[in-house]
C-alpha cells in the first residue's frame, strides 16, 4: 500500500501476477509459453514452489519434451560460473540438482508461464530467460514484453538493463550443449559492465 503525499488517499498498486512453478524468491526465470498437459496445471493463476517429484511425475505424464526442459534447465544452471551463482554448490551433479533442488521452495528458480515482470526497483538481481525467438517475438506483438532486444544472431537476443536473454527452446536439439554454455556466459555476462561475454565463440 502506497500512501501518497499531501492527502489522506491510499493507492494500492495493481497485483503482478506471476504464474508458474518455482520459488516466489527467484534469481532466476524461464518463460515458456505452453504448460504441463495435467490436473491443476491448466487452471494454475499462481507461482507456486514443486514439490519433492513432481518434475519427475511430469516428465512421467506429459513426455520426453518435458524431460528435456527440467534436464536442460538444470544442466544450464549447474553449468554456470559458481563464483557468480550457487546452483552447483548444491549438489553434487546436475541431475541431482533437478531432483532434489529445481523449481522447488528455496531454489531461488522459477518456469514461469507469464510474461516477464521487468521491475528494476523490485527485481534488479533476478534473470530472465525465454525460451524460443517466436515465443518472445508473440510477445513483444502482443505488447507483453516492451523491453528492447539486441539480437546477437538468429538465436540470443539480450537486454542488458533487465538482465533479459532470448534462447533457443530448452531442448537438447535446439539447446545443445555448447550453446547451454553460451548461454551461461551470457547470464554471467550481466554481471559484468561490458558484453564481451556476449559474442559467439
Amino acid at each position: 500500500m502506497l500512501m501518497t503525499k499531501n492527502t489522506d488517499t491510499i493507492t494500492e498498486k495493481p497485483a503482478i501476477h506471476i504464474v508458474g512453478m518455482g520459488c516466489s524468491e527467484f534469481q532466476i526465470a524461464a518463460y515458456m509459453e505452453h504448460r504441463p498437459d495435467m490436473p491443476g496445471m491448466a487452471e494454475l493463476v499462481q507461482l507456486q514452489p514443486a514439490i519433492p517429484g513432481e518434475i519427475h511425475c511430469i516428465g512421467q505424464a506429459c513426455g520426453n519434451g518435458w524431460r528435456k526442459v527440467f534436464n536442460v534447465y538444470a544442466k544450464l544452471l549447474y553449468a554456470l560460473d559458481p563464483t557468480c551463482f550457487d546452483y552447483a554448490k548444491c549438489a553434487d551433479s546436475w541431475q541431482r540438482f533437478r531432483d532434489q533442488f529445481l523449481l522447488q521452495a528455496g531454489s531461488q528458480t522459477a518456469l514461469l508461464f507469464s510474461p516477464p515482470v521487468l521491475d528494476l526497483n523490485r527485481a534488479a538481481s533476478r534473470y530472465h530467460i525465454i525460451m524460443g525467438r517466436t515465443y518472445a517475438k508473440k510477445l513483444i506483438h502482443q505488447g507483453l514484453l516492451n523491453a528492447p532486444l539486441t539480437w546477437l544472431d538468429h538465436e540470443f537476443a539480450v537486454n542488458q538493463e533487465h538482465r533479459l536473454v532470448v534462447c533457443p527452446y530448452f531442448d537438447y536439439r535446439q539447446l545443445s550443449n555448447l550453446k547451454i554454455e553460451r548461454l551461461a556466459a551470457i547470464l554471467a555476462g550481466f554481471t559484468q559492465t561490458n558484453s564481451a561475454s556476449y559474442q559467439s565463440k
